[in-house]
């Protein structure tokens, strides 16, 4: 009887301690394996045996990794989200800025065997249509790519430029590509308003190319100039000098037309609103102690090695948060939510802006007249909707103020 007890006691013992090494062996199931809370894409319940096996290659566009804009903020996105989920990571550049070499860019990656391609830039638009159908097992990720820009590259002369009488998904191959396009006019109108009220009268606007994400930065721009100056009763004294480059890059024929802004016309601040054209911005800004805005991230350290305090503020939009969500969702197996959308992403809170994938940098704030809690309670508005913004490119915006528009430098 003492041996059957013993053997039974035993028996319960045994059976408490696989109890208790199962529950701790999961105590860590709401971390990936970075440590930190899922950002999005996925839930608490996300395990190992969900992760997706995926490699991650990026094609840039116009300009390179270094470009202290679009290419290098989404490539640091796909970079530091890669190393920290342990997945490889590779970027191609293209040999030429032709749909041919971005898409020869893309084979090359997927020759590697890359299954996850990253393509920035409105100039993807047709690579998507030659690349999608053709490689049903790769998921392609097209950042700042609209309907507008498919239905362009498909149409040719037959595209009216009004996406809504088309459907764009009888175009191209939606069942493995996500788009999404960004709300620039809300992070232009910010500059633009925010730079009224800090005290400027004589701003201008220097465009890259005249492509509908440059075009609503610089509309959104001269409607928040506009709407800062009367509420100031300043709109007969705020003037705007408004150009396109004709390119995403400076050069001495930009820089010289800058020094007339500058020096000749007295253009205090200048939104140069293009990948690399702020170098040419900035190079003129330099020589009378001018102002200058970034664009797309915190252009602030870049801008401010040509003059000590000459950023006013930057014009941003969530690239890398972007990027990052949506690798997120492919590794813990929602690749659903995501493909065949073409998401128009913009403001998502009232009360902290920096949750908002448009915004103004708030670490390396400088304006003293405009100020943070400003800055907040113009989020606020614009996010319930007592301030509007028009997103229509195909007519300049009516305003109070003296705008002159100078069409473009080159080109």
């Amino acid at each position: 009887m003492k041996k059957l007890f013993s053997l039974l006691l035993a028996l319960i013992m045994v059976v408490s301690c696989i109890g208790i090494l199962a529950s701790c062996g999961n105590k860590d199931k709401d971390t990936n394996d970075t440590g930190e809370p899922p950002v999005s894409g996925g839930s608490d319940t996300d395990s190992a045996e969900n992760v997706t096996e995926m490699r991650v290659a990026m094609i840039t566009d116009y300009g390179d990794i270094t470009d202290q804009s679009f290419n290098q903020t989404t490539y640091e996105g796909c970079n530091e989200w890669c190393e920290a989920n342990g997945v490889d990571f590779k970027y191609y550049k293209p040999t030429g800025e032709t749909t041919e070499a971005r898409v020869a860019m893309v084979d090359a990656a997927i020759n590697d065997g890359f299954d996850v391609i990253v393509m920035p830039g409105y100039a993807f638009g047709g690579t998507i249509l030659e690349v999608a159908e053709a490689n049903p097992d790769v998921k392609f990720i097209a950042i700042d790519v609209a309907a507008n820009d498919i239905l362009e590259a498909a149409l040719g002369d037959e595209y009216d430029y009004n996406p809504d009488n088309w459907d764009v998904k009888e175009y191209y191959h939606e069942e493995n590509v996500y788009c999404a396009v960004y709300h620039e006019e809300y992070a232009g109108y910010m500059a633009g308003y925010a730079s009224v009220k800090e005290g400027y009268k004589h701003l201008g606007f220097l465009g890259g190319m005249e492509v509908p994400a440059v075009v609503r930065y610089g509309y959104g721009y001269v409607q928040g100039i506009n709407d800062a100056a009367k509420e100031l009763g300043i709109e007969n004294e705020v003037t705007v000098d408004y150009v396109y480059g004709g390119q995403f890059y400076g050069d001495a024929d930009i820089t010289a037309y800058m020094d007339t802004w500058y020096k000749t016309k007295g253009v205090e601040v200048v939104f140069a609103c293009g990948g690399g054209i702020y170098s040419s911005a900035a190079e003129a800004a330099a020589k009378v102690n001018g102002k200058v805005i970034g664009v797309d991230n915190d252009q602030t350290g870049i801008i401010n090695e040509y003059g000590e305090g000459m950023t006013v503020t930057s014009a941003m939009k969530g690239l890398a948060v972007s990027v990052k969500d949506v690798l997120t969702g492919i590794r813990n197996g929602h690749w659903s939510d995501y493909v065949g959308k073409i998401d128009n992403l913009g403001l998502v809170s009232g009360t902290d802006p920096a949750l908002n994938y448009v915004q103004l940098p708030m670490n390396t704030w400088s304006m003293t007249n405009f100020t943070i809690d400003d800055y907040k309670a113009l989020v606020a508005k614009l996010y319930d909707g007592t301030i509007t913004v028009s997103a229509v490119t195909s007519e300049v915006p009516e305003v109070a103020v003296s705008v002159e528009y100078a069409g473009k430098i080159k080109g």
